[in-house]
């Protein structure tokens, strides 16, 4: 069954209004609904005192319409009562003060108490829950989060430093402590990387980084045993935020999860573009896609404009329809709109719903009801199918982690690197695996590998067994630059990837904001293509030049070099640039390789593909304002609609989508 639903709170209206929203909620379409994520003081209105009379009317009403629920486990928002009774449960930030109460996540992830407290309330709802009919699954937590740097923590730290290194002499030797003499004699002295410390040992930062984001992990694992012992048939899920978010590895998160879920919002009050760039939502998805290699939920589908204190741009007319069927085309078996209703008090007064703050649907609501008759029809054909990406791009947490504590110059941003990379290929309509370091890549013509910083023998092995067997690989500035540790290699660089790229980093330049040049190519290239941010002045040992500096002191000098090894190629990029410089290297790379895109298409029509055993459904999306033509390679039906026979040339209205099923 493909889940179509919604984010409900019911303890938030007045009980006579729940059949009038289970009504409407049916009328659109809806067979799902998450509950309760946030509901624990409602549930445990005391210490040790369970009402779940309340949730079990809710489930009722909607249950009798057909309704099946998603429980959320309510631990990301802690009752007032709990947090006075133990005032260490606060996560402390890392300029060493405390979180207070009022938001949510205010708690630290290895406070035993509050792990105590998280047994008992999971426990009470799974004994409860664990036969109910309409229950068919488990939400943990909401949105995990932030690190903490309370004394606790340090403490756990420096357990996780001692099992992870064994010894001190070897952390020492791994850290470099020799530096400034901070050479630790006492497992108890590591502190932690606290912002009154200005600037620790990077090493240090990176393993605290590794250490929280393992707490998260350890955290959800203790719910996660609980649930599958006492309700082995529901499945468990987590909402994580895609590819924007950075302080937990998310391949790691998502190891004990049944399916992953995220969270979409393409426009919130932090995203105040009047245009949406499509290749966010894109690259997004794919991310969640690719922590398991399984296709995802969308537990959070933006209904209305998203705003805390301040309230965003309103999606148009045909965007919120737009937006959850990019979500479908990248791999989404569920799509469920956050929120219902808007709230009329509270933190998210502006975070809009389907409905108003009065109750009354919205044309947002009419849209999203349009679509729940489309997936009636469609879902069916859709759930289940899969992606078959012909690229991969390498994602690395420890990367990303390693740019937060040093990102080398103030212009550079890892992920805003990842995405212009991605962007490259999400513009010629070619499906993207987002995948770990370590991941199979034997399936993929074209690997992209954009700024690897740390790279360990693990990694380098697999990434010449790759190329070795036929695969082209491209690498970007500041890859194989670090160890494990977060230390320098003691090698020229890129370190273990040097002997793959066929040449050496003979000198490196970080520049100034605004200084640019342009390159000359020894392939065809776009006439706006710029360098930036970043120089590399490469050393070929064996490796082509494609393409070289036009200024400065190393005018004339390598700046990019494709190197055969085996029966593959590295394509090493030694600079930051421009949207058309990637564009101008990717070009002429994918048409090398023999990768081509799902189907041409205008600019602005994105088109994806999933596949139904050996039929091919095509995503037709048109993310302009105006209508758009598109050349069809083969017969189709339109599953939205259920015409068939559709040939040639098809137009798509502004922000509209087909569905097409490959006819035999």
């Amino acid at each position: 069954m493909f889940y179509f639903g919604v984010d409900y709170y019911p303890e938030h209206w007045p009980e006579e209004r729940w059949p009038e929203d289970a009504r409407l909620m049916a009328e659109a379409g809806f067979n799902v609904v998450r509950l309760a994520e946030f509901a624990w003081v409602k549930m445990e209105p005391h210490d040790g005192q369970y009402d779940f009379t309340w949730l079990d009317r809710a489930i009722e009403v909607l249950a009798a319409r057909g309704i099946k629920v998603i429980l959320g486990t309510p631990t990301a928002s802690p009752p007032a009562w709990l947090m006075a009774k133990y005032p260490d449960l606060y996560l402390v930030r890392d300029d060493g003060t405390p979180w207070t109460y009022g938001n949510r996540r205010e708690y630290c992830p290895n406070n035993p108490t509050y792990h105590d407290y998280t047994r008992r309330i999971v426990t009470a709802m799974a004994e409860h829950y664990a036969g109910h009919p309409a229950v068919i699954g488990w939400q943990i937590d909401n949105e995990f989060g932030d690190r903490c740097y309370c004394p606790l923590c340090n403490r756990a730290f420096q357990d996780w430093l001692r099992r992870r290194y064994g010894t001190l002499d070897n952390l020492n030797e791994k850290w470099g402590t020799i530096f400034w003499g901070h050479t630790y004699s006492e497992w108890s002295q590591i502190p932690l990387p606290l912002t009154t410390c200005r600037s620790a040992n990077p090493g240090l930062w990176l393993d605290f980084y590794r250490f929280a984001s393992d707490s998260y992990v350890k955290y959800q694992q203790m719910q996660i045993d609980i649930l599958r012992h006492m309700c082995p048939g529901h499945v468990i899920t987590h909402n994580l935020m895609g590819f924007k978010y950075d302080k937990i590895n998310y391949f790691d998160l998502a190891k004990g999860l049944d399916v992953v879920s995220w969270d979409n919002y393409p426009r919130t009050q932090w995203s105040m573009q009047a245009a949406v760039d499509p290749s966010t939502a894109a690259i997004a998805a794919d991310t969640m896609r690719g922590l398991k290699g399984k296709n995802i939920w969308v537990m959070e589908q933006q209904a209305g404009p998203g705003g805390w204190e301040v309230v965003s741009v309103m999606p148009r007319p045909g965007e919120l329809r737009l937006w959850a069927y990019q979500s479908i085309a990248h791999g989404a078996d569920a799509i469920i709109f956050f929120r219902w209703r808007t709230a009329r008090f509270g933190t998210e007064e502006y975070w809009h719903g389907l409905l108003y703050h009065d109750g009354r649907p919205t044309r947002r609501y009419d849209e999203v009801k349009r679509m729940g008759t489309e997936i009636k029809r469609a879902g069916d054909v859709i759930v289940g199918s899969t992606i078959k990406a012909r690229a991969a791009i390498i994602h690395s947490y420890d990367s990303r982690f390693a740019f937060q504590i040093q990102p080398n110059n103030p212009k550079f941003s890892y992920p805003g690197h990842v995405q212009h990379v991605y962007r490259a290929l999400f513009r010629r309509n070619i499906p993207v695996d987002m995948v770990s370091p370590t991941a199979d890549l034997s399936r993929y013509k074209l690997v992209a590998a954009p700024a690897l910083h740390i790279v360990t023998a693990e990694i380098a092995d697999n990434l010449r067994r790759y190329v070795e067997q036929g695969g082209t690989l491209i690498l970007t500035p500041r890859s194989g630059v670090k160890d494990e540790a977060n230390a320098v290699v003691n090698a020229p660089l890129p370190g273990l990837l040097a002997d793959l790229c066929g040449m050496t980093v003979e000198e490196y330049d970080s520049l100034p904001e605004g200084v640019t040049q342009p390159l000359q190519f020894t392939i065809p290239a776009r006439p706006d293509q710029v360098a930036r941010v970043w120089y590399d002045v490469l050393a070929p040992q064996g490796a082509q030049v494609i393409a070289r500096y036009t200024q400065d002191y190393y005018k004339g000098k390598p700046a990019i070099t494709l190197n055969t090894y085996g029966k593959g190629r590295v394509l090493y990029v030694g600079v930051f640039g421009n949207d058309p410089l990637y564009e101008t290297f990717m070009s002429w790379l994918l048409a090398s390789v023999g990768v081509e895109g799902v189907l041409s298409a205008p600019e602005g029509v994105e088109v994806a593909e999933r596949w139904q055993g050996n039929r091919r459904l095509l995503f037709v999306l048109n993310h302009t304002e105006q209508a758009q033509d598109v050349v069809l390679p083969g017969r189709y039906t339109n599953l939205l609609n259920g015409q068939s026979g559709l040939t040639g040339t098809v137009t798509l209205a502004g922000r509209d989508v087909l569905i097409l099923a490959e006819e035999s």
